[in-house]
């Protein structure tokens, strides 16, 4: 590859945040000032902002008393609640007093209306509430969970079905959705890892905008759009051990650099409110943190929306014993940049009291206030208060369910496919077969929705062997449960290792039930739970062919399988269309696109797992990591002694009935013409050399090799599905600018530094083809 020179893009850019005590990070070189919170700070979300919309929310706050301000800023549950409460319930007098700025988790156009009607027509200044609902994949309608999602690679298809969610939502009488959830999770220990897009930056920036833009479309005063609520800043999917709610800690740079692309991705795609995490982040919990609050989002993103607590994180701060008392955590909270209280109960409580006392400015109040008011008048609410209350019963339309089975298919991950008895790849099974649909998860409505599932219901679900019974004639399927998900009783055992034997083939579903993932849902295991391994043993010893698939809500370490079932197939939890998708793909109706978007450990120890790892001054290189060290050459590397450090399948990863062949690559620098930036251009060519057609996501890899900083062995810096029939090949391109190859140096500026980068372009982050550039001085 011949190694392509050209000019230094640029050295620096201008410093992007003081350091203080206060956001609990130091820098080994000199500070530099922020920038400026005013004009030079572009509004991300033009809807929020201009001369019409800050002159009603002006007229609108003159009038308003401390009483009234003070209770735009409070949020409480109005059914179920996802926390410890605070056990109020007298909502219509509250409305009526102006205490109340929205509610949370009212589920249907009546009572919202209910609610609304008291607001804007009964409290002295007619303010309508927001009514928001974790709507995290679908309302009514489900998907696939945010990491099956995460898997198509397909933002497009992501907004699609946010565009569903947003208009199910706001015929049900939510106008608020506490969604995306674009936490960066590396550790899958963490339960809510199922609610991201995973361990990646930049897929996760592209899931990010896709959903923003889903959720709110081009007008957010629209009647099927919703106000995104991006979350859970910052940070929160780092938590030290993986444990949820605990402590974050981290360098600034790790957090510049890894953590925080994904919020202003959102950020810039116009998301109109955020929620505050509930952990701590270098000491400073995130509800009360104003370097992240104020520093980075209000002034260097020039965030004009809301920011909401998560449910009772400010009465939390009691407990991170940063605050003695309500009234200290009340004004902490505000004063760091909350707006609005999510069932904490102190903002109504203790705010007005602190003004009058002179611990809290009046212009702080004033300021959390206007941005409350600047998304009500932006969504439309003060002259479209109402849900529509003749709205009809749901019905998973025909349309609904095929947008719901397309992304349950592109969702499914093909991981391992290999030929069995001499007859070729296992997949796609053949017609004539009689089949053993096996397992817990083979049958289970309820699990198909996942974790978050909003007002999804499992009654409109279909299952593996439902889907199976429909496809196959009369008397093909066989069914067995085996076990529970978290089975220890082996009394099942006999009866599916006789429907495997009286079969042609197995199809075996385990994995994780729902209540497994999500919030609270943190494990110190990732192997398949209960007995279920046991299970998989004995049928696989039956020597009939045997497709596993794996249901969870994280990536689960599966090395047995691995080397011995044929097939595997990560499904995720595809929602209601989880059968038909499931028994299409797995009959080559339709192919396998889905690419890991984490990656698959051989065993929990090696958590936190991702390809972008840092270099080390000890690489394991290409030692042979089978096996326990035997001398000094083997032994101090950065290694396990009992274990490799390589995943089971990396980021990235997803087989097709498809092949596809890359090469060779090409790279040549051409220059742009606005502010005269250097570009590369990468290019490849992609043949499919199988004999079906198939859908490739064809990856971009890049590394800085000599850096200031450490960087990563590998980033992802680009991605595009491409489409090939059986020996079709097409030529793709990528163009890589500053943007891609500049990083934080230890002056926390971003820079692109002289020296040689090289790039991969292929299926997944364990790419081969690679090429090299260098930038000189």
């Amino acid at each position: 590859m011949k190694n392509i020179a050209f000019p230094l893009v640029a050295l620096l850019l201008p410093a992007l945040g003081t350091l203080c005590p206060q956001s609990g990070f130091c820098s080994a070189g000199p500070k530099h000032p922020a920038p400026a919170a005013t004009a030079s700070v572009a509004h991300p979300n033009a809807q929020l902002t201009g001369k019409e919309l800050d002159h009603k929310v002006e007229a609108l706050l003159s009038q308003m008393t401390l009483a009234e301000k003070a209770g735009q800023l409070n949020q409480f549950t109005a059914g179920v609640a996802t926390g410890p409460g605070t056990h109020r319930e007298n909502y219509d007098l509250m409305i009526e007093k102006g205490e109340l700025g929205s509610l949370l988790n009212v589920t249907d156009a009546a009572t919202s209306n209910h609610y609304q009607h008291i607001a804007v027509e009964k409290s002295r200044l007619h303010i309508p509430l927001l009514f928001g609902l974790d709507v995290v994949h679908g309302d009514r309608t489900t998907f696939p969970v945010p990491l099956g999602m995460a898997a198509t690679f397909d933002p497009a298809l992501v907004e699609q079905t946010a565009r569903v969610a947003a208009a199910e939502s706001r015929a049900d009488g939510v106008n608020w959705v506490f969604s995306p959830m674009v936490d960066i999770a590396r550790d899958a220990r963490w339960g809510r890892i199922i609610e991201g897009a995973g361990e990646d930056p930049y897929l996760g920036s592209a899931m990010a905008r896709a959903y923003v833009k889903g959720y709110q479309g081009n007008d957010l005063s629209a009647p099927d759009a919703v106000a995104a609520c991006v979350k859970h800043f910052a940070a929160y999917g780092a938590p030290v051990a993986g444990r949820d709610y605990n402590a974050v800690d981290m360098s600034e740079i790790s957090l510049r650099q890894v953590y925080l692309p994904t919020y202003k991705a959102a950020i810039d795609a116009g998301a109109a409110t955020v929620m505050s995490s509930f952990n701590s982040l270098n000491g400073v919990p995130a509800s009360a943190n104003p370097f992240t609050l104020t520093q980075v989002l209000r002034k260097e993103w020039g965030f004009d929306g809301l920011v909401v607590s998560d449910y009772g994180a400010i009465s939390e701060l009691l407990n991170h014993a940063i605050a003695a008392d309500g009234p200290t955590a009340a004004r902490k909270a505000l004063t760091a940049g909350v707006d609005m209280d999510m069932e904490g109960d102190l903002y109504l409580t203790r705010i007005p009291a602190l003004v009058d006392s002179g611990q809290l400015p009046l212009a702080v109040v004033d300021e959390a206030v206007r941005r409350i008011l600047r998304v009500k008048f932006a969504m439309g609410l003060f002259d479209h208060p109402y849900a529509p209350d003749h709205a009809k019963p749901y019905e998973a339309t025909r349309e609904k369910r095929a947008l719901a089975r397309k992304a349950a298919e592109e969702s499914l991950v093909l991981l391992r496919n290999e030929a069995v008895q001499g007859s070729g790849p296992l997949l796609p099974l053949r017609a004539g077969k009689t089949v053993a649909v096996i397992g817990p998860l083979a049958d289970s409505h309820p699990d198909m929705l996942g974790s978050w599932a909003a007002l999804g219901d499992e009654k409109d679900t279909v299952t593996l062997r439902e889907a199976l019974s429909s496809r196959l004639p009369p008397g093909a399927v066989t069914y067995a449960k085996g076990t529970e998900v978290l089975g220890t009783s082996d009394a099942g055992f006999a009866e599916a290792v006789d429907a495997a034997k009286k079969s042609d083939v197995t199809v075996i579903a385990l994995g994780e039930s729902r209540d497994d993932t999500g919030e609270a849902s943190s494990k110190t295991h990732l192997d398949l739970p209960g007995n279920q391994e046991q299970l998989l043993e004995a049928v696989a010893a039956t020597g009939k062919p045997v497709v596993l698939v794996v249901f969870s809500g994280r990536p689960l370490a599966i090395p047995w399988a691995a080397e011995h079932v044929p097939a595997i197939v990560a499904a995720w939890f595809p929602g209601i269309e989880a059968g038909p998708a499931l028994v299409s793909n797995l009959f080559g109706d339709t192919n396998f696109t889905g690419k890991l978007p984490v990656e698959f450990p051989v065993s929990v120890g090696q958590e936190p797992l991702y390809y972008a790892q840092l270099p080390t001054g000890r690489p394991a290189g290409n030692a042979d990591l089978s096996h326990p060290p035997t001398n000094a050459e083997e032994k101090y590397l950065s290694r396990y002694i009992d274990e490799g450090n390589a995943p089971v399948y990396p980021f990235g990863w997803g087989l097709s009935y498809a092949r596809f062949s890359y090469g060779p690559l090409s790279v040549k620098h051409t220059m742009g013409t606005s502010q005269d930036v250097g570009k590369i251009e990468v290019g490849v060519d992609v043949k499919n050399t199988g004999s079906v057609a198939g859908t490739e996501t064809v990856q971009l890899y890049v590394r800085d090799m000599v850096a200031s900083v450490e960087q990563p062995l590998r980033e992802l810096k680009g991605f595009q599905q491409i489409s090939l029939a059986p020996s079709e090949q097409k030529h793709l391109t990528f163009t890589l600018g500053f943007d891609d190859l500049a990083f934080y140096n230890v002056d926390l500026k971003r820079v692109v530094e002289p020296g040689t980068f090289k790039v991969w372009v292929g299926g997944s982050s364990a790419a081969t083809d690679e090429g090299e550039f260098t930038v000189l001085q």
